[in-house]
């Protein structure tokens, strides 16, 4: 059993580039190992926030459904997880069958990190491309030891040292219905397993993907556990701020080339936002992508905005001056309420807030009400945002 209590925040995707920080964009202990069990998820119950993926039982299997595996994806893809020794139950030509639970996993972006830290099962990650970019200290002490390999760079991952290693599956991303790498892989006879968290348009929902991957190692009911706690947490910290009076003029994102990136009015940075009390200045817009707009643009309608947030690699204003000197213009500049997600790094360079954001909004959401109303969380020390200065 987990016990939620015990939190030791010591440590959102390597595939995502700096612009795109609001898309991806702390161990939890656990007390004991649990007994293996053959959990009967509820159809419709199990999931609160999740659209993604969905579970149904058949028999003592569970049929697993991605539905939405990368963006507008018309079809996804099945798993039907059998416990080991079981009869497996009739199924399509289209339906992977995969033993339970898996000896181990290759996982291929940093987020799936937590996911498994989370769940007690560290101990399961056997591969990675480029292992610099994991900040988890229970990880890269694996990886210290030699327990973890890396497999090189992740649209190009060393085929040969993934064959010696023979993982019970690799854990991927789709950016298309090209699978690129993720379909060698298949020919080679593993089994491939597709995660689209990123997609979720809410941030809970993008957190209660531990449900899926505690799907593969019968963690089902740790899983709960674990994503009820940081519902908690979420909903308990918006309810905070839902009740301020103020709600503080807010911006987001900076100019690459000549084009100013922003979430849209309808993204996930966007619902952060709302729910920390923010009022941000795009929020009318209806995309829940990016927007590319010019810096001209931008500062007419964000010149006198009280926060910026977001700031993507910048770790101070000198730097931030020396790229483009207009950004000085803005009152958030002259006032230095300018904020990055980038106040931890891991041992090797690796963005935190990348790498656990999806699993912890709790704590993204805590920082920027924090941000925007101090006087609300007082004795919140900001953890993955700091001020520049």
């Amino acid at each position: 059993m987990i016990n939620i209590s015990r939190f030791k925040f010591q440590n959102l995707k390597p595939h995502v580039s700096a612009f795109s920080l609001w898309l991806v964009a702390c161990c939890l202990f656990v007390s004991c190992e649990s007994k293996k069990t053959t959990s009967r998820y509820k159809q419709g119950d199990s999931l609160k926030y999740a659209v993604g993926f969905s579970i149904s039982n058949q028999g003592n299997s569970k049929l697993v459904e991605v539905k939405y595996p990368y963006q507008n994806a018309t079809s996804g893809y099945k798993y039907l997880l059998v416990p080991k020794g079981e009869t497996i139950p009739a199924h399509d030509d289209q339906t992977k069958v995969i033993a339970v639970p898996l000896e181990n996993i290759v996982c291929t972006s940093t987020t799936h990190i937590p996911l498994l830290d989370y769940l007690n099962l560290t101990n399961k990650l056997v591969g990675f491309p480029t292992t610099d970019y994991i900040s988890s200290a229970k990880m890269r002490a694996r990886i210290d030891s030699g327990k973890i390999v890396d497999l090189g760079i992740d649209k190009g991952m060393n085929m040969e040292r993934l064959i010696v290693l023979k993982p019970s599956a690799v854990m991927g991303y789709a950016l298309s219905n090209d699978l690129g790498q993720l379909k060698k892989i298949q020919e080679l006879g593993l089994a491939v397993i597709i995660n689209a968290e990123y997609l979720e348009k809410h941030p809970l929902g993008r957190a209660e993907w531990i449900k899926f991957m505690a799907l593969f190692f019968n963690k089902e009911k740790e899983a709960d556990s674990v994503f009820n706690f940081i519902e908690k947490e979420y909903l308990l910290t918006k309810q905070l701020a839902e009740q301020t009076k103020t709600r503080p003029t807010t911006m987001s994102g900076i100019v690459y080339g000549d084009t100013w990136y922003l979430p849209g009015g309808k993204n996930y940075a966007s619902t952060l936002l709302a729910d920390a009390g923010c009022n941000y200045l795009w929020k009318e817009d209806g995309s829940n992508g990016f927007l590319e707009l010019s810096f001209e643009s931008v500062y007419k309608k964000a010149h006198a905005a009280n926060l910026w947030i977001g700031v993507g690699g910048f770790l101070s204003l000198d730097e931030m001056k020396a790229s483009e000197q207009r950004y000085s213009k803005f009152n958030a500049f002259k006032e230095r309420t300018i904020f990055t997600y980038n106040a931890r790094k891991g041992a090797k360079g690796g963005s935190e807030f990348l790498e656990l954001g999806y699993l912890r909004p709790d704590l993204i959401l805590k920082d920027l009400v924090k941000i925007a109303h101090p006087e609300v969380l007082e004795n919140h020390q900001l953890y993955f945002y700091k001020q520049l200065k």
